[in-house]
C-alpha cells in the first residue's frame, strides 16, 4: 500500500507540474529560461571557456525543453520538409541544432554580468502564438535585441523563432537551405550541415 501510494503521489506531481508549465504566461517563461541560462553560465567556467560538451549539456537541459525545435527545423526547410523522409528529417535537425549551438556557443562564452529585460506586450488568454521581447542588458555596448516566437502546445509555450538584433533565426536560414536542396537534394542539405558541424569542430581549440 506503500509503494502504491508514492507512485499515486509521484504521478499526481507529474501532472500537477505540467498543468503549471500549461499555464505559465509566455514572458514568464521566457524570463524563467534566460535567467537559468544565464546564471548557469556564470557560475560555470568551463562554458565561460568554450567547453562545448558543457554547451551542449546546458541547452539541452535548460532550453530544448522549451523549444518545438522540430517545428523551427521544419520551417527553415520550408516545402522541402515534407518530402523528407523519417530518418532524413531526424537527420536535419541533429545536424541544424548542432550548428546553432556552434554558432551561438560564443554568444554564451561571453555572458558576465548581463541580465535580461522584457519589453512591454499584452497577451490575451485565447493567443495561441504570441512574440516575447526582450533585451539584453549588462556588459559593454547598448542592449542587445533578443525576441522569441512562441506556440502554445498541449504540454505548454513552445519557441520556435528567435530574433537577435532584428533577424529571424529561421528566415536567415531558408535560403541558403533552400538552394542546397534544389543543388544537391535533402541529402545534399544534411551532408553540407555535417560537413560544416565537423569542421568547426575540428578547429575549435582542444580543452585540457
Amino acid at each position: 500500500m506503500i509503494k502504491r501510494l508514492l507512485v499515486l503521489l509521484s504521478v499526481a506531481g507529474l501532472l500537477m507540474a505540467g498543468a503549471a508549465r500549461a499555464q505559465e504566461a509566455p514572458d514568464a517563461l521566457i524570463q524563467k529560461v534566460s535567467t537559468d541560462v544565464i546564471e548557469s553560465v556564470k557560475a560555470d567556467k568551463g562554458i565561460q571557456g568554450g567547453d562545448t560538451s558543457k554547451i551542449n549539456a546546458l541547452v539541452d537541459s535548460k532550453v530544448m525543453p522549451y523549444v518545438d525545435f522540430q517545428r523551427m527545423t521544419s520551417a527553415a526547410v520550408g516545402r522541402f520538409w515534407r518530402q523528407a523522409t523519417p530518418d532524413q528529417q531526424k537527420r536535419l535537425q541533429d545536424e541544424f541544432k548542432t550548428l546553432l549551438v556552434r554558432t551561438y556557443a560564443g554568444a554564451l562564452t561571453q555572458i558576465r554580468d548581463q541580465s535580461v529585460q522584457l519589453r512591454p506586450a499584452r497577451y490575451s488568454p485565447s493567443d495561441t502564438e504570441v512574440i516575447v521581447r526582450t533585451e539584453v542588458r549588462g556588459g559593454r555596448g547598448d542592449p542587445i535585441q533578443l525576441d522569441y516566437r512562441l506556440e502554445k502546445l498541449a504540454e505548454g509555450w513552445k519557441i520556435y523563432d528567435v530574433n537577435v538584433l532584428g533577424v529571424w533565426l529561421v528566415a536567415q536560414y531558408q535560403s541558403s537551405f533552400s538552394q542546397e536542396i534544389n543543388s544537391g537534394g535533402v541529402d545534399g542539405l544534411i551532408n553540407k550541415l555535417a560537413e560544416r558541424n565537423k569542421g568547426a569542430a575540428a578547429s575549435a581549440p582542444s580543452k585540457s
